[in-house]
């Protein structure tokens, strides 16, 4: 029997995978482990809150894994576009009403904005390369800085530089856990598609690419357009989660902080983006509780040295351009017996 089929629809295909089942019935045992985790009370309402940050943060690292990691686009604007998906997001519902369908709509809203506005800075920004894109990506971060401090003038309701206050508390556990199944499901997919192959290729070698035929401008776009919008997504949930929204808080140093969780989870690996995206906002909520507030500043210190030791010791990545994958792990063969099926996806 061929290894993971279960269904065949009409022409011999697999319709649906033995392995695509237990993936599935895997992530709503983990949501359902969390959800009674937390009603117990056994994960109290801060650690709750940290677990949705940690979730909300990885969405975002996703974004930016595809953009640098698979499609080889240096940005340091990506949380800019965060940002955008959030003042749009808590926008609509502070304006329309605390509805669920206004966070629906404010939740799409806002990632549809930072979608749009990144195809229109990358039509011009994408033709450059390497450190020339950063820089062109950090400069766009400036720009909406400015913009956020001065937003009031358009809108008293966007808080301008005294931060958005009042925004309603939407965003619960079932929809940062979904959010975040989502966004990594389409990745892969996306990764494991003839485009997210050609998003790697330019990647590897854009001039090799363009040789081969490859529409190198296209596929950069896709990778971009698709990854701001996965940021303006989490900037969405993180406005309802918080109920207030600073400038400051997104600044373009706060790209760095992204950009360092892609690079420590390994480039081109997104199990290394989720892991260091979650490993990261506990770690330094840990150091927090370790050091109290008579050290709190040194938290930055300690962080810095971990990266710096991890860095050294595995400059790859903590995961390297390893995944996860279901198959390599259901196909493993018994002890002295030989492996079933084919190999699991890289």
């Amino acid at each position: 029997m061929p290894n993971g089929s279960s269904s065949f629809a009409g022409g011999g295909r697999p319709a649906v995978t033995v392995n695509a089942v237990v993936s599935a019935a895997l992530i709503v045992a983990l949501y359902i482990v969390l959800s009674l985790l937390r009603q117990q009370g056994i994960i109290g309402t801060y650690w709750g809150m940290i677990l949705d940050l940690a979730l909300i943060t990885t969405t975002s690292a996703i974004g930016l894994s595809l953009i640098y990691g698979f499609a080889g686009q240096f940005s340091l604007g990506h949380v800019a576009f965060y940002g955008i998906g959030g003042y749009v997001s808590a926008y609509i519902t502070k304006a329309y009403g605390a509805t669920t369908l206004n966070f629906v709509l404010g939740l799409a809203a806002g990632t549809l904005a930072a979608a749009l506005i990144a195809f229109l800075i990358g039509l011009p920004i994408l033709r450059l390369r390497s450190d020339y894109l950063g820089i062109a990506t950090l400069g766009f971060g400036v720009i909406v800085k400015v913009f956020m401090d001065n937003s009031d003038k358009i809108s008293k309701l966007l808080g301008g530089s005294m931060g958005m206050t009042g925004i309603p508390r939407l965003t619960t556990f079932p929809w940062v856990f979904w959010s975040a199944v989502l966004v990594i499901l389409l990745a892969r997919n996306l990764v494991h598609s003839s485009h997210g192959r050609a998003c790697i290729s330019v990647r590897e070698d854009e001039i090799a690419a363009d040789i081969m035929g490859i529409d190198t401008t296209r596929f950069k776009m896709l990778a971009f357009v698709l990854g701001c919008a996965m940021a303006g997504l989490a900037g969405g949930l993180y406005a309802h989660l918080y109920v207030y929204l600073h400038p400051k808080s997104f600044e373009f140093l706060k790209s760095f902080d992204v950009l360092l969780i892609v690079v420590l989870g390994g480039l081109g690996s997104l199990t290394g983006t989720v892991v260091a995206g979650m490993g990261v906002v506990f770690l330094q909520e840990v150091l927090r509780d370790v050091l109290g507030q008579q050290f709190l500043e040194w938290r930055g210190v300690v962080y810095a040295l971990v990266l710096i030791v991890l860095m050294i010791l595995r400059p790859q990545g903590l995961m390297g351009g390893w995944e996860f994958s279901l198959d390599r792990w259901l196909s493993r063969p018994s002890k002295g017996g030989k492996a079933s099926g084919t190999a699991g996806m890289p």
